[in-house]
Parts: C-alpha cells; structure tokens; sequence
C-alpha cells in the first residue's frame, strides 16, 4: 500500500486506538511493539520493517497450513464474487458442501454441523446443545458440567468458567457460572492423583470422574468436556478416553470431545480422538478447519443426538449472524482439499517425531529442560528449577520473560505465559525449520541458565 503509514506511525496509532490480547499498551508503548506483520510464507512472516521471522505457534496453532496459501484466499475471493452472504432462513453451496464433508470426515456417526465462528463459540454451543438435549428427552434436572482443571475451552460465559489455569485469568468475571464440576487433568508428569505411570495416572483420573458424577447425582450432570490431547500437550495414558467414554455411556452423560487445537491433522490424526477409537457424542472444532484464513468453528453432534433436535417444537434456538457463512465455508474446502492433495496428516507424523526427538536432545544440556511430551505437531517443554522435585521458579526471576525477549532476539516469534511452552507450528514446517526452531531454544536456554548460574 503506497499511502499506508510508516512503522512509527502504525505503531502509535495500534498503541493509541488496538486493545490487543493479553497485552498491556502501555507496556508495548515502552517496549517498541507491537511487531506489525505485513505478509508471510509457510512458517515465515515478514514485518513492516522487513524483518523475518518463524512463526513457531502458527497464530494460536491454528495457521495449519501456514501463511500464503493463495489457493484459500482465491476460494474466499470466488464466494465474495458469488454471493458475499445469504438471505434469513436460506444457505448456500459451500456451506452446505462444508457440513457434508465434515460428516465424512468425523467419526462414526458425528454428522450433523452447527457451524459458527471460533472455537470459543463451538463450545459454547456444545454446552447449551447438550443442555437442550437432556431437556429434549424430558431431563429437565441436568444442568451441570464436568471439565478438567488445567484445560482451556474458550472466554465466553459459558466456556470461560471450563477448565481453568493461571494462565487464564477469571477473577473479573465473577461470580463462576452455575453449574461447573472440575476433574483432575490426565497429567502424567505431575498426576494430581498420585498416578506413578500413564497408566496408573490415566485409570485414576478416570475413576475421579465417575466419583463426581455419584457424589452429584448422574441425574444434575449434561455432559463431560475435554481435549483429547491439551494445549499444553498432555497426552493421556491409553485408558483414559475408553474409560471415560464407558463412564458417560453408564450414566447417560454426553462425552463433548474439545477438537478446536488438537484436530484436523496436528496430532497425527484427522481428529485427536481417533487415537484411542472413541466415538464422542459432539466434536468442537475451529483452528485447523480454515487454517486461520477466515473464522470459522462447528460443533459436530451425532445423529443420535441431533435426532431429539427435530421437529417444530424441539428445534434448537441458536443463532449467530455470521454462523456459517459461505465465505469462510468457502476457504475452509479449499484448506481440507489441500490437507488431502498434500498428504498433511502423514507429513505431521513424520515432521512431529522428528521435532519431538529434537526436543527431547534439549534434556541432555539444559537442566531446566523438566519435560518434553506432545503428539504430532503439539509438542511442549516444562521448564522446571530443580528436575527431582519439578519445582517451578519464583516471580521475581522473570524466567518466562526473559526466555520470551531471548528467543526474540533470536528470530522467533513466540510469547510463553508460563512454565509450559508450547508449541504448535504451521504442519507444513519442515525438518530444516524444525532445526531453525531448535537450535534458537537452545541458545536462548543456553543464555539464560548462564545467567542463573546453572
């Protein structure tokens, strides 16, 4: 653009007028940011000053395909072209193309597509569909939730109050919406359970739900909610999900399966939840469906349950003005076309292990390097200040920041809020960027425990 502004001036106007996730105006103001991004290319993106860096999250690991796929955005344009949207109590083509591929895609019989705009809204949507489907049956005492600690679903009303880290902060938000029921997370590193291997950690946890289904009464709980494998990738021990999915089948609870980070190719699989054969009873996803290009998210519900949903006086009352809208519908065929023609689920299992193994060397000379675990292309390192013990470090040692402002400097666009980093590139990094991410963390570690004197 020949009259746009100059970095300077883009930045005071983003730091004047931009409210920026999670970050303090102030604070960018005082630092030189915010970085403005003017194009990309795979895992590469460009700034306004010409600068280039790696992407290493994808976005929110959500830029699947990576950026400039210009078959996407030829796709979206040829809708705009089309019919840009459409009239109230009609739809198109590429919406209705988009919810028949994803009944071929999900498992089972998941095949009925509520489509929305985030994950945020996929989730929430979930909630209030299993809700209305205990109502449907004639259940009116079910009302409450069980999600795990530890887990993310989304920020608005509804979703904001599942799971629940530090990372998260909800104290603004208060009071907790009514009806939340915490399990613990399937963490195998640090099993709140006391679980001495994946297996011992996956059993317990699993039986701690079906301990609060008894001790609330299976007639209060609507449904069970979590990621088949988490954000801060925590990949359950093999009984977990069975376990879980007999659990809700014994009580009458729906098993919401969250797909919004781990689905459409980054584990490995087309969904995360076919790692363990299990059929859930609603898929949410978002991220990896568009490849970021566009919002976009669905909640995918099995027939059996989209059946109680028919007839004039059991519709679903559910709205979103830009709920599957042909355009992004549009961008979203043209993403799953181009995961299929390139054969991306099998690049993940390829790439994935061989970034996982790259990690995994960190071990060997950093001693802050606690953990390495993930599946696919959702990887994380736990940092820890003492490997026996797993401790974490006190505030005051800036640890996360400082790691933060290191890999900066070191050409990677990366912003870790806690101990946990995870990572989560476009799948269509290579084994030669995998290297170029690597080899930045290790510096960065290496700087950073020299100034700890480790």
């Amino acid at each position: 653009m020949a009259d746009r502004p100059n970095t300077k001036e883009l930045r005071d106007l983003a730091n004047r007028y931009v409210w920026m996730h999670n970050r303090d105006w102030a604070q960018m103001a005082n630092d030189g940011d915010p970085i403005i991004i003017v194009d990309g290319d795979g895992v590469r993106v460009n700034d306004s000053e010409g600068k280039s860096w790696i992407d290493v999250n994808g976005g929110y690991a959500s830029v699947n395909l990576g950026y400039g796929r210009t078959e996407i955005a030829e796709a979206a344009y040829q809708q705009l072209l089309d019919a840009n949207y459409f009239p109230v109590n009609t739809t198109g083509p590429s919406t209705i193309l988009l919810a028949e591929k994803l009944a071929k895609l999900a498992p089972g019989s998941l095949t009925r597509s509520f489509l929305v705009s985030s994950g945020t809204e996929a989730n929430e949507v979930a909630l209030k569909m299993a809700r209305a489907y205990h109502r449907r049956r004639g259940e009116d005492g079910h009302y409450k939730i069980i999600s795990r600690k530890g887990s993310y679903h989304g920020s608005t009303g509804g979703a904001l109050w599942l799971g629940g880290s530090p990372a998260y902060v909800r104290d603004d938000y208060e009071p907790v919406y009514p009806g939340m029921v915490y399990a613990p997370q399937p963490n195998t590193y640090r099993c709140e359970m006391g679980g001495q291997s994946p297996s011992e950690c996956a059993v317990l946890c699993a039986k701690a739900v079906e301990d609060l289904i008894l001790f609330h009464g299976p007639e209060t709980i609507v449904a069970f909610i979590g990621e088949p494998v988490t954000s801060g990738a925590l990949v359950p021990g093999d009984e977990y999900w069975s376990m879980v999915r007999d659990i809700c089948d014994r009580y009458g609870i729906l098993l919401i399966a969250d797909e919004v980070t781990c689905g459409f190719g980054r584990t490995g699989k087309m969904f995360a939840i076919e790692h363990w054969n299990i059929v859930p009873d609603i898929i949410t996803v978002a991220n990896g469906i568009v490849s970021s290009y566009l919002p976009l998210g669905a909640a995918i519900a099995k027939r059996e349950v989209a059946d109680h949903f028919a007839g004039q006086t059991r519709m679903f009352h559910q709205t979103f003005t830009f709920a599957g809208h042909p355009v992004s519908a549009a961008a979203a065929l043209a993403n799953i076309t181009i995961m299929e023609n390139d054969k991306v689920v099998e690049h993940v299992i390829d790439v994935g292990a061989y970034f996982k193994e790259a990690l995994k060397g960190l071990m060997i000379d950093h001693p802050i390097v606690g953990d390495v675990r993930g599946l696919g292309l959702l990887l994380a390192i736990e940092l820890v200040s003492d490997r026996e013990t797993k401790a974490g470090f006190r505030t005051e040692q800036r640890v996360i920041a400082r790691l933060n402002e290191k890999l900066k400097r070191h050409g990677l666009l990366y912003w870790a809020s806690s101990e946990i980093l995870s990572i989560g590139p476009p799948l269509s990094i290579t084994r030669n960027e995998v290297d170029e991410i690597v080899r930045a963390f290790d510096l960065s570690l290496r700087e950073l425990e020299a100034e700890m004197g480790l």
